[in-house]
């Protein structure tokens, strides 16, 4: 069985649908999840279900601490569920080919330092594009240029705003993320 640590930034809806996916699954199971914030809402959803939970600091995830407590916890694999920190190579040389991410966009377009949630719907809804989509990809030492492993698209109209889009794209990616994860182990 694969130990699944998640890396998250914010409330941690997605996080939550692969906790839900995984939940008795002969193949895999999450076993962690850390926040580099706070005050992150992921950090009560780990609670309700009982995964144990930890906060760390930028200068941890630098410093290799971050790594350290994932490869002692036993973690196969990392994903990232709206994690807004750069990945440090120390990471990515422990996991080579094990982070995954999710991007609210079709990479290529969209993505980059600084290209996440509300940012990215709202240079999505002023491109005039007539659609947008997600991206899951491996993590690599450059932001959103990872291998992509799958994408999805979904039509979006003139009149929908960054809202609108973004509850589009919230709705593939509780759809397929955890299917493409478990595909992945």
């Amino acid at each position: 069985m694969k130990k699944i640590a998640i890396l998250a930034s914010g409330s941690g809806s997605n996080a939550e649908e692969i906790i839900k996916h995984f939940h008795g699954s002969p193949k895999a199971e999450v076993i962690l999840i850390g926040s580099n914030k706070p005050d992150a809402y992921v950090l009560e959803r780990a609670k309700k279900f009982q995964i144990p939970a930890f906060v760390f600091s930028k200068g941890q995830l630098d410093g290799g601490e971050v790594t350290k407590k994932l490869l002692d916890a036993g973690a196969d694999w990392v994903v990232l569920a709206g994690f807004l920190l750069k990945v440090p190579d120390n990471l990515i040389t422990a996991f080579p080919d094990r982070i995954v991410n999710i991007h609210p966009a079709l990479l290529p377009n969209y993505g980059g330092k600084g290209m996440y949630g509300m940012r990215v719907h709202e240079a999505v809804r002023n491109s005039g594009d007539g659609e947008t989509g997600i991206t899951i990809h491996l993590v690599n030492q450059h932001y959103d240029e990872g291998k992509i492993i799958f994408q999805a698209a979904v039509p979006i109209s003139a009149e929908d705003s960054p809202e609108d889009i973004a509850q589009k794209v919230h709705q593939l990616e509780y759809k397929y993320f955890p299917k493409v994860i478990e595909s992945l182990l």
